[in-house]
């Protein structure tokens, strides 16, 4: 950066670029000036040279309206009215382009990312269902972040007197303010126990992330990443110690009710089995009992039926001697009512003719079966018959003897 040859009219001609290795907002100045410290710092001439990296853009404020150019990289040209539609507005063409016109201008990073590191100190941090015991807790992590909108970041800073390291300590008394906000408050909004808080720290910076967005956005920068790193709980507290010993008495108590619940469901479960099973019993017997009905029923039919048609006859023939002296006339004989009669009684006649020796045949094809069964079966042998045979000689009973036993069964023969 420096102060190159002279224009036409005796001024400098600038070459405006920028060679900082780390920076956020720069502000150019001739070589070896401080801010404010000559009226030439913003005076700047056509002609000029102009470079911008990939990544930057060079931001041209001007005082007479308070309004900007925006350059882009990567440019490495002059200043002329072409590239700056509002220079080109405030400056004529007075001096052969040569004229002086005041402007600030600053080069913003677009493309590199800023890290920023926090840690915060010990806090307090209580389990709602134990809020008279409080346990010290710190948090360490870093967040990134860029600037995506130059006109924005303008907007938002006095860009003259911009410094990234009072920038970055607003930016981090947020990021501190969000993120023991979010911590305090898990216990009991997000049922995240006290105890086990250190192993919920992804939990813990998806809570974080979201809501430490917008607050960074207040800033004319985006938020590109958080990583809260660790959450650290100090065991050596009475707060610590008291909790963990009220925690597991809780716990103890938890498990006990837990276990008398599951006995009292095992024994409704069996009382409710008992009861299912003999309301089954009961079921299974009715259903037993009416599908023997049935089969009574079914086995009887024919004789129901039997003396259906009966009855049906008995009302058709007192229907066929009634036509009889119904009708008009000498004799009283209706003519179309008898031979409805008549009709109805033959169909009758046929109908129950056809029943009966339809059972008839099943009668005896039963009786044969039974028949068939009983000659294919032979009888039982009788017992034997234990009548006793003794032989005389001489009218004298021999000393040896011997019984014998005849079955009635036996042939002559044998």
């Amino acid at each position: 950066m420096g102060l190159f040859g002279r224009g036409k009219s005796g001024g400098m001609m600038n070459v405006i670029r920028c060679d900082e290795p780390e920076y956020l907002v720069w502000k150019w100045r001739p070589l070896g000036q401080d801010a404010n410290s000559t009226t030439r710092e913003n005076s700047i001439r056509y002609g000029s040279s102009l470079r911008v990296k990939a990544g930057e853009s060079a931001v041209f404020v001007y005082k007479q309206k308070g309004d900007i150019d925006i350059i882009e990289g990567p440019f490495d040209d002059t200043i002329k009215t072409a590239n700056f539609p509002v220079l080109s507005n405030i400056v004529g063409l007075a001096f052969g382009g040569e004229s002086p016109f005041q402007a600030e201008v600053y080069y913003i990073n677009t493309s590199g990312v800023i890290n920023i590191k926090f840690a915060i100190p010990y806090f307090d941090v209580f389990d709602p269902r134990f809020l008279d015991y409080a346990v010290p807790m710190s948090v360490r992590g870093s967040i990134n972040f860029k600037v995506e909108d130059p006109r924005k970041f303008i907007s938002a800073h006095r860009l003259i007197d911009f410094s990234l390291d009072r920038f970055k300590e607003q930016i981090k008394d947020t990021v501190i303010r969000r993120v023991k906000s979010v911590v305090c408050n898990a216990p009991g909004d997000h049922g995240i126990p006290v105890l086990q808080i250190e192993r919920k720290i992804d939990e813990i910076n998806d809570l974080v992330l979201p809501r430490l967005k917008a607050d960074i956005d207040d800033y004319a920068v985006t938020l590109t990443r958080l990583d809260i790193s660790s959450i650290e709980v100090d065991k050596e507290s009475d707060g610590y110690h008291e909790l963990r010993h009220n925690t597991a008495h809780v716990q103890t108590a938890q498990i006990q009710a837990q276990s008398a619940a599951n006995v009292r469901n095992i024994d409704d479960m069996q009382r409710i089995n008992a009861t299912n099973l003999n309301e089954s019993a009961r079921i299974q017997r009715e259903e037993a009992q009416r599908a023997q009905r049935l089969q009574t029923e079914t086995q009887f039919i024919g004789a129901h039926a039997l003396n259906r048609q009966a009855d049906v006859m008995q009302t058709a023939a007192q229907n066929l001697g009634g036509g009889w002296g119904a009708g008009s006339g000498s004799s009283g004989i209706n003519p179309a009512q008898f031979m409805t009669n008549m009709a109805v009684g033959s169909a009758l006649g046929s109908q129950m003719a056809g029943m009966v020796n339809m059972m008839g045949q099943n009668m005896n094809q039963q009786w044969q079966q039974t028949a068939a069964q009983q000659a294919a079966t032979p009888p039982p042998m009788p017992g034997a018959s234990d009548t006793a045979y003794y032989v005389a000689i001489d009218g004298q009973q021999p000393a040896l003897t011997k019984r014998l036993s005849f079955s009635p069964w036996c042939s002559r023969d044998s």
